[in-house]
């Protein structure tokens, strides 16, 4: 079983989708999913009911918080990112370092390391792409070795899994 560290953000279609079409499947195609959600997504799928779902889905903990000073590391080290959903908010926040949750602290601390996989399917509006800063936003990760790819909400979730080695 290879460990998959498998992160998501606040976007539509979380509550319902997240454990049905990305953790479950990827634990059927022998990922051991090492999950850390993004506050907001925590919040989302504690208010939803979804967290159990999620959480049946490893033999890890969930994570959103950071651990405290002497508390051992609750999930390995993979050497697979799955970042999915991504938020624009999130996405621009890992473009330019901002660490201000563990979901972006964990991606942050191996963004662009060798031996390093990470893929971030990303959802966004569609005005979103106008946004002036957005384009440079995509091209820093796909600079820094990154998988891009767009969620489209028609489209079933599982297809990322498709872009893991």
């Amino acid at each position: 079983m290879r460990d998959l560290g498998l992160v998501a953000g606040s976007c539509g279609g979380l509550d319902v989708r997240f454990a049905a079409e990305l953790a479950r499947p990827a634990a059927e195609r022998g990922w051991r999913p090492a999950i850390t959600l993004t506050p907001t997504a925590h919040r989302w799928l504690e208010a939803t009911g979804g967290l159990a779902e999620v959480a049946a889905c490893t033999d890890l903990p969930v994570r959103s918080a950071s651990r405290l000073p002497g508390e051992p590391r609750p999930h390995p080290d993979p050497s697979v990112f799955l970042f999915a959903p991504a938020s624009a908010n999130s996405v621009a926040k890992l473009a330019l370092g901002i660490a201000d949750n563990q979901a972006l602290t964990l991606l942050g601390d191996v963004l662009g390391a060798p031996g390093i996989t990470m893929v971030v399917a990303y959802q966004i509006q569609d005005t979103r792409v106008h946004h002036p800063a957005w384009q440079r936003h995509l091209d820093t990760l796909a600079g820094a070795g990154v998988t891009l790819h767009r969620l489209d909400i028609r489209r079933p979730w599982t297809e990322v899994l498709d872009l893991l080695p």
